[in-house]
């Protein structure tokens, strides 16, 4: 790819000298000589090869090609500005991207309030969001992956702060036969049918987490294929109440009336790398999350 022939600063003068309504303008507003702004102009439309400006009485104004031209550089000259902030961003110590991993039962709503008031501080700070399914974010605070996770479980060695509570609840089809049976049930009533359960995405230190007695057992790759069997009629699992509220309230999900475990509560924790300190970028928005998650 050839080098541009043309400056950013050839660029700016152009923008000056349409913004401020003439070269002597232009000169005044860039504390340049009224040749000098002449000189880059015409220097521009000879690189160019097209005219970007004609005179009309005692004015200069745009062609159509320099108004097209002088439109998509605003663009260019803009991002060329925030490239520049963010160096000088990132040599005051600020982060250019932070790597955030959630469990997938984790609100999804919390995360993007918390991003959302994120984005206009965030001074051009990438954030790179991964979900993962129970040791799946553990493997990633460890190996390195994360500068911030959201795991419902006890990391040993790791120091975590709560967030929030998400509740789990043991739902089937309205028409299953657990709920044919039309009384209270025990975890017998639910050994002889099919669960649904969540496959963990971690490769080393998988574990199981809930009651898993079914005889027969299908395992799903995400949270949202495991509602969406079991609101088809394929088995039964404990889902989150925040996913599944949709389908609770349209019918075709129903909790099963369980004598005991029915409900079930995970505590979730924000874990940051104990490998790497944290950046100010980073420090922002863990406190977002946090605040978001207290304020439900």
């Amino acid at each position: 790819m050839k080098a541009p022939r043309v400056t950013l600063d050839q660029w700016r003068t152009l923008q000056a000298v349409v913004d401020h309504g003439g070269f002597a303008q232009a000169a005044e507003a860039l504390h340049r000589s009224q040749s000098s702004i002449s000189y880059t102009v015409a220097r521009m439309q000879e690189q160019l090869g097209v005219p970007l400006l004609r005179i009309d009485g005692r004015k200069a104004v745009l062609t159509e090609a320099g108004s097209l031209l002088l439109r998509r550089s605003r663009q260019l000259v803009k991002q060329a500005s925030q490239l520049e902030e963010l160096a000088h961003h990132m040599e005051q110590g600020w982060e250019a991207e932070v790597r955030l991993v959630v469990d997938a039962a984790y609100p999804t709503g919390q995360v993007v309030k918390a991003l959302s008031a994120f984005m206009p501080q965030s001074r051009g700070c990438r954030v790179l969001l991964r979900e993962e399914v129970l040791s799946g974010v553990e493997e990633a605070l460890v190996e390195g992956e994360a500068d911030l996770a959201i795991s419902g479980l006890i990391l040993p060695g790791q120091l975590g702060t709560d967030l929030a509570n998400v509740a789990f609840i043991a739902v089937a089809h309205p028409e299953h036969a657990l709920h044919q049976l039309q009384r209270e049930l025990t975890f017998h009533d639910l050994e002889t049918q099919l669960q649904i359960v969540i496959r963990d995405s971690g490769r080393r230190l998988q574990r199981d987490v809930g009651w898993l007695g079914a005889e027969q057992r299908w395992t799903v790759g995400s949270l949202a294929t495991a509602a969406t069997f079991v609101s088809r009629g394929l088995g039964f699992a404990w889902l989150p109440e925040h996913l599944i509220s949709r389908e609770l309230a349209e019918g075709s999900l129903k909790p099963l009336p369980l004598a005991t475990g029915a409900r079930r509560e995970m505590r979730f924790f924000l874990y940051p790398n104990k490998e790497r300190q944290m950046g100010p970028a980073t420090q922002i928005l863990g406190n977002l999350l946090r605040q978001h998650a207290q304020a439900g």
